[in-house]
């Protein structure tokens, strides 16, 4: 749970080597990206992951953390990579440090903050583990970038994946009294939003056993999904008519079939691969068409911790090197493990992200941590999602943690999967 100093130690270099891994490969005419709000530059975006670390590691004041700070290793890095107080659009505009001073920066930060996690004190490494799944998270926000501006995807060997594809059929809970979020207990490093548990009824319910594959999304587009108005209503209507989206995002027919381009290359729609590039609009369409819905956040969870008893469908601890997470796959697919016992669905940790039908907010008597921006900006205007993807580490997953998009975002490695109706 990384509250070794050792294991702390370890996995932050290990998250180090990870994010250099993702962009490495890149020349160096590719790190400048088009100025899009769905993506950062990537010389601010690899930038801000060292300014974090140096700022909540290193330079934090437990007596006034934003007051006056030690000075970082790299001057001027507050005007540059401070989230706070950098606009996103302002961010093209900046005279950031090159290639090589950025890596330069994030090495000289990592070993600042490798002093604080042998010599601090407990408050101080909780700080460390927040930098360090800070940084896990930006890894999954380069990928998204090298997705959605078409650069090619890092060299990577993937595991062994099983070509079967479970059959999808409708698993039923009987519901009851759920606490929904992180006990005070917990021993993994918890989120403002997870915070606390508290109860939630959750009615009878049935879900999907594993998400919705592109090939089932690909017959509600060919059955025109995306022209009929019968399938969108209210925010997703108005998408709809202001996107005015023919497919999915970085879908394209030729001839009979259909072909998506996957970071740098056209390819054909994997059909058994895990549905992914959706918001929410597009998944309560298809929903709409299928005569089903979306669960709603405590259904889901519900089923992802066993109604509430454990942090996974499967128990409390993670298996080693999970198939489904850490970018180990090329790609999403519904055959994928880690799963939960027999008869529990399929898939609900990993592959990707799921929308749910339930709008972020806080809970019960939310308030907000040292990372104060993390959570609040986006309450009552973002979507829930749950569950990671296929490039989320491992380290963050988990049955109760929560992800939050705008729900028209379709550039997230987000998919969904679908309850039966109540009659």
């Amino acid at each position: 749970m990384l509250t070794d100093v050792d294991a702390l130690a370890n996995a932050l270099r290990e998250s180090r080597e990870y994010t250099f891994s993702l962009v490495n490969h890149l020349a160096d005419s590719q790190w400048e990206v088009p100025r899009w709000e769905i993506v950062n530059p990537l010389r601010w975006e690899v930038g801000h992951i060292g300014f974090f670390q140096e700022l909540f590691c290193v330079r934090w004041r437990p007596d006034d953390p934003r007051g006056e700070r030690m000075a970082s290793c790299l001057p001027g890095a507050d005007a540059l990579y401070d989230s706070r107080t950098v606009a996103h659009e302002r961010r093209w505009d900046l005279a950031l440090p090159g290639r090589d001073a950025i890596q330069a920066y994030l090495g000289a930060t990592l070993e600042r903050t490798l002093e604080v996690v042998r010599a601090g004190d407990a408050q101080a490494r909780e700080r460390c583990r927040l930098a360090l799944l800070h940084e896990d998270m930006h890894g999954e926000a380069i990928l998204m970038s090298l997705q959605s501006v078409g650069l090619p995807a890092p060299a990577r060997t993937w595991a062994t994946r099983s070509s079967v594809l479970p059959p999808c059929v409708d698993i039923g809970y009987e519901g009851g009294l759920l606490m929904q979020g992180s006990p005070r207990d917990a021993s993994r490093y918890v989120f403002d939003n997870e915070k606390w548990a508290h109860p939630v009824r959750v009615a009878p319910f049935t879900i999907a056993s594993r998400p919705v594959t592109c090939g089932e999304f690909a017959a509600f587009v060919d059955a025109g999904g995306y022209q009929q108005e019968a399938y969108w209503a209210g925010e997703g209507a108005r998408w709809r008519a202001q996107a005015r989206p023919e497919a999915p995002r970085y879908w394209r027919r030729d001839g009979s079939s259909w072909w998506r381009r996957w970071f740098g290359e056209w390819q054909p729609v994997p059909l058994d691969d895990t549905m992914v590039h959706v918001n929410r609009h597009e998944a309560e369409a298809y929903c709409r068409w299928a005569g089903r819905r979306l669960p709603s956040e405590s259904e889901w969870e519900f089923a992802a911790t066993a109604g509430g008893v454990s942090d996974f469908p499967w128990g409390d601890v993670m298996p080693p090197e999970p198939a489904s997470l850490d970018y180990r796959q090329a790609s999403p697919h519904a055959g994928v493990a880690p799963h939960g016992p027999a008869g529990a669905p399929h898939g609900l940790i990993g592959g990707v992200w799921e929308w749910t039908a339930t709008p972020f907010g806080p809970y019960p008597g939310f308030e907000p941590d040292a990372y104060e921006e993390y959570s609040q900006p986006y309450f009552g205007t973002h979507g829930t999602l749950r569950g990671g993807s296929f490039v989320t580490r491992s380290r963050l997953a988990h049955g109760r943690w929560r992800n939050f998009y705008a729900p028209n975002r379709n550039d997230c490695f987000a998919g969904f999967r679908t309850c039966a109706v109540s009659r």
